[in-house]
């Protein structure tokens, strides 16, 4: 058990979620219950009901629910045999599938993969029973009602098959005191204004056509890709200085690629189907690395040209159902910043510490905490991974080095790695301290030995070259997500699609804000000009809603003086300078790409 399941909040969610379940069993007596396990933040459970609730049916489940509390009912824990448990759950169809994958084993009760065969017990509180492993709280009355909230109910496929039935899931978070509730639901508050979807839309960022198009395949609008030019500039600018050569790759490649790089035996449910084109199959690619090692294999390969280290901006696609994708964060389509390093054995160690001084300046200017993690395989299933103990005890050491060199700590996640090496992975924690999953550093020993990869060594004789998977943003798409609400869509001046507006408070100042505007293009800048009709206020207001870095306010006074009212769309007044001013702090701050104005 992780931390997290042996902490006392993990018995309250968990308990929260039976006395939820027994609340809506009342009041729908022939409902289908399905699993309500505890998750971060919070708790679900999923029904299978007569009608679809409604925001009035979650406050009759909360009152219900406080009147379990106040009941104070044990909560007892019982192992029963397979068939007893049939025999309890005799009209509950979802229980009883669950039932069958526990005698089976391998799976339990929430349908997640374990080792070995599942005890099956129930827990039992008032006149409700559950098929749960645990744990939980005491009594009912240890929980605090004033500390419980539903939050809302969604959809969701029973064992997230979209061939079988839809259930209704509510979500609802608990906690230990009102006071932690509270701060939570502010939380949430927060988060709802900082929705990149919502942004993106109020922005005019992006956006999607599930109809028209597809679910989960963006549509970058102009502001958005403006910034995407931007960061994919600072990205090519980077790689140079890095010591990368770029290089671009198909977006489909024939099956046989897939077999040789292991996609088709193990990530095959994550790509789309093939196509026949002439007799052959082709797939369209979910990553960019196989056709890489074709660009390396297209030649003679000696010792003196390694480290080669290989960067692309590649758009890969990947299978996800409709149920998950979301927004920017969970989509089908999306480009990688992606890289592979090639090198022998005795370069890796400083390749990896490189590309790991090398990430941490790349992110730096977007202001994120950034978290370390080191994912290992799970020694007590070697049979799960590549390679040998030899291979996986070179890579894990290495990527310590590289670790503790650069002076991280790191968590260690057993079994987290992928089948082919360990990796490093970074995480970010945005402005209102979310995780999220940024950049990928995974040593790599197995694709070379499946595509037979070979550099001449010092001995004129053959060998096996190293190899490092690497992603910095992760991918664009995300990437461009995660900004957009760890800065609440308020970027900082170097990514800001429009840095500056002017605003003339009268048509006659329009030709002198035009004559400014073009010098601060000429200089740099991105920059409009809002000559409409409307009011000043009005203009503010529009440019402050679109979170302009910089407004220019120009009147009779600021034409007969040569200079511009700036203005900041936090609202703080810096009074009137002149252009040439102006100009030199703006410089300052996008040059330094720095999040003060």
């Amino acid at each position: 058990m992780g931390q997290y399941e042996e902490s006392k909040l993990y018995r309250i969610r968990h308990s929260a979620a039976h006395v939820m379940a027994q609340a809506v069993l009342e009041m729908f007596p022939e409902a289908k219950i399905a699993i309500g396990p505890p998750i971060e933040d919070g708790f679900y459970y999923d029904f299978d009901l007569p009608r679809p609730l409604t925001p009035e049916d979650l406050e009759e489940i909360e009152k219900r629910m406080r009147e379990i509390i106040a009941g104070d009912y044990e909560f007892v824990r019982r192992e029963v045999s397979a068939d007893e448990a049939r025999h309890i759950f005799a009209d509950q169809p979802y229980k009883l599938e669950i039932i069958q994958d526990l005698e089976k084993g391998g799976i339990d009760e929430h349908g997640h993969e374990v080792e070995g065969p599942v005890p099956i017990t129930i827990y039992r509180h008032d006149d409700f029973v559950d098929l749960c492993r645990g744990p939980h709280v005491s009594r009912t009355g240890e929980l605090n009602p004033d500390a419980i909230k539903l939050l809302n109910v969604a959809g969701a496929y029973w064992r997230g098959d979209e061939r079988r039935p839809m259930l209704q899931r509510i979500y609802g978070t608990a906690w230990e005191t009102p006071e932690e509730l509270q701060e939570y639901l502010s939380r949430l508050e927060e988060a709802r204004k900082r929705d990149h979807r919502r942004l993106g839309q109020a922005l005019d960022l992006f956006s999607v056509a599930p109809d028209a198009v597809g679910p989960g395949l963006i549509l970058w609008h102009p502001k958005g890709a403006m910034i995407r030019k931007i960061m994919e500039d600072y990205w090519r600018d980077m790689h140079i200085k890095g010591g990368y050569q770029f290089v671009y790759t198909p977006h489909i490649g024939k099956a046989t690629l897939w077999e040789t790089s292991g996609h088709l035996k193990w990530y095959k449910e994550s790509m789309y189907a093939p196509m026949d084109i002439e007799g052959q199959q082709y797939y369209i690619k979910p990553m960019n690395c196989p056709f890489h090692i074709q660009i390396y294999k297209s030649r003679r390969r000696s010792f003196r040209e390694l480290p080669l280290r290989w960067a692309e901006l590649g758009t890969v696609y990947r299978y996800e159902k409709s149920g998950v994708v979301q927004g920017l964060t969970r989509v089908r389509g999306f480009t990688q910043d992606d890289a592979h390093i090639f090198a022998t054995p005795d370069q890796m160690y400083d390749e990896i510490n490189r590309v790991l001084a090398f990430c941490l300046e790349l992110l730096e200017p977007y202001h994120f905490a950034l978290k370390f993690e080191l994912s290992v395989r799970d020694p007590a299933n070697p049979e799960k991974y590549a390679g040998t103990d030899a291979d996986w005890e070179l890579a894990e050491s290495t990527l310590v080095k590289a670790l503790e060199t650069q002076g991280k700590e790191y968590v260690r996640m057993e079994g987290e790695a992928v089948f082919y090496g360990p990796k490093i992975d970074i995480k970010a924690e945005d402005a209102l301290g979310r995780k999220w999953q940024l950049s990928t550093i995974q040593f790599d020993f197995h694709l070379p030995e499946a595509f037979q990869m070979e550099y001449i060594g010092e001995d004129n004789r053959p060998h096996r070259p190293y190899m490092i998977h690497r992603a910095l943003y992760g991918s664009m798409e995300r990437f461009f997500g995660i900004l957009i609400e760890h800065f609440g869509g308020a970027f900082p001046a170097w990514l800001a699609p429009v840095q500056i507006v002017l605003i003339p408070i009268a048509d006659a100042q329009v030709p002198y804000a035009r004559e400014v505007a073009a010098g601060l293009e000429a200089a740099g800048f991105r920059v409009e000009v809002n000559d409409s009709p409307d009011r000043m206020a009005r203009k503010i207001a529009e440019a402050t809603t679109q979170k302009v870095p910089y407004m220019l306010i120009i009147g009779k006074r600021e034409v007969a003086d040569g200079t511009v009212s700036v203005r900041l769309r936090t609202g703080e007044d810096l009074g009137a300078m002149s252009v040439e001013a102006f100009v030199n702090r703006a410089r300052e701050v996008v040059e330094g790409k720095s999040l003060d104005l």
